[in-house]
This record gives structure tokens, sequence and C-alpha cells, in this order.
């Protein structure tokens, strides 16, 4: 991933305005937790702002505002940024700051082999799911839902982002959840390539439905071939969409 000049498109319009929103969403955030001295926190509290598509690519990340809404020091947030500069989800250039990085399409491939090894392997090795266990991807499913009833598209990514890192939580691997809370953040910064969310987002939630129900009939191989077309055609989509912009 790159950064991009805050000039571009994607950064301007409103970017005074999407900042304080953000830091705001990090405030409110923080005060769940109470103060707190742990980078890790800082962290995860960041990552959720990118996954959830509030801090888009080329967005500069203010040291000093991020500190006193995450009610972290300053040095502790230094070590969260050098933290989610490791996992690609901020670069540092110098005299500049740090921001969040711009994906490429070497990126979106990268990224789908990553999703297609990691979340279709997780449902063919499913046997004898307790359907409580299910709860969760229903649950994020019908926020999807609702969120398009009332026409939030980019609620309804956020929606598909939990899904898939429900399903991920199958597995029962803390490791694999690790692995899949960055990735779901790397994908919320591709997603943006997309200037209508209705258009990328809307095939899913039905896509997503069947997938459910799949893994409520016990039928896990399908439900992981229905995935691996689904990821396919994700990625497709998506690739035509950094083309077209090129």
């Amino acid at each position: 991933m790159t950064t991009i000049n805050e000039a571009t498109p994607s950064s301007t319009g409103g970017a005074a305005g999407r900042e304080a929103d953000w830091l705001g969403a990090v405030a409110a955030e923080a005060a769940l937790f109470g103060p707190s001295s742990s980078a890790e926190r800082a962290a995860d509290i960041l990552r959720k702002q990118i996954t959830e598509g509030r801090l888009r690519p080329g967005s500069r990340v203010p040291e000093k505002e991020l500190a006193a809404a995450a009610k972290v020091s300053r040095n502790t947030l230094r070590e969260a940024f050098r933290l989610l500069s490791h996992e690609g989800l901020l670069v540092y250039e110098m005299h500049r700051g740090v921001f969040v990085p711009q994906p490429t399409e070497a990126d979106v491939v990268d990224l789908y082999r990553l999703r297609r090894v990691l979340e279709c392997d997780v449902l063919r090795g499913l046997e004898g799911l307790d359907s409580d266990r299910l709860v969760p991807l229903r649950a994020a499913l019908e926020h999807s839902e609702a969120a398009a009833v009332a026409g939030d598209w980019a609620e309804v990514g956020t929606g598909n982002m939990r899904f898939h890192e429900h399903l991920v939580g199958l597995a029962d691997s803390p490791r694999i959840n690790a692995v899949t809370a960055r990735l779901v953040a790397e994908l919320r910064l591709i997603f943006h390539i997309i200037a209508q969310p209705q258009e990328l987002h809307e095939p899913y939630i039905a896509r997503n439905r069947a997938i459910l129900e799949l893994l409520e009939n016990g039928r896990y191989g399908d439900a992981a071939d229905e995935l691996h077309q689904y990821l396919l055609d994700s990625e497709e989509r998506i690739l035509a969409a950094f083309r077209s912009v090129s």
C-alpha cells in the first residue's frame, strides 16, 4: 500500500468534518474502557475506525488530537502507530506525519488470495456445529439488512465485515482471529475505491444469507464452495473499479 496526497479527491471535500467524526468515535470508544496506557488498546481503537470506514485512504492521523481523544500519552500513541505500521494500516512520511495508506491492485489480489485460503478452509473444517455459534453471524446479517433498508450503505459494509469476522471466528483460533482483524481493516480501505458503496455491498447481503442458511443446515462444504465463488466475484468487482480509475 502507498500513501496518497491529501489533495486527491478521496481526502478532500469535508476532510475536516470526517476527522472530527472519527476522533469523536475514538473518544466514545475510549470512554467505554476508561484511561489506558496500553498501546495495544489504542491500536485496537484506531483499527476499528479503519474497519468501520471512518478513516479513509490518504487520511492524516493527527497525533496530538488523537492522543487527547483516546486518553493516552503521545508516547503510547506512537507505539500504537508502530504496531499498525507493521500491519500495513498506517505509514509515516518524513516531515508530513502519519497517514492511512492507499491500497493498490496488488494488495487486492493478495488480500483476496488470503481470504479464500482462510475463510473457505474454516468452513470446510467445520463439523457438528452448535446452532448457537451462528447467532453472531445472523446478528451481523440482520444489521446489514436493516442498514440497507435505511439506505446506509457504509453501515451495510460494516455489518458485512462483522459477518466475515464471526465466520472466521467459528474456527475458535485466537491466531486466526488476530490475522482476520488486520485483514478486514485492509479490506475496508480497499472498498473505498467504489464510489457508490451500494453497488459493492447490496448483492452480498443475499449471498451472506445463503451462506448462513447452508451452515444452519450443516452443509459446510457447500457453504465453502459458495463462499469461494463469492470471493472471486467480489475480487473481480474491486479490480474492475481500480482499473477504471487508473
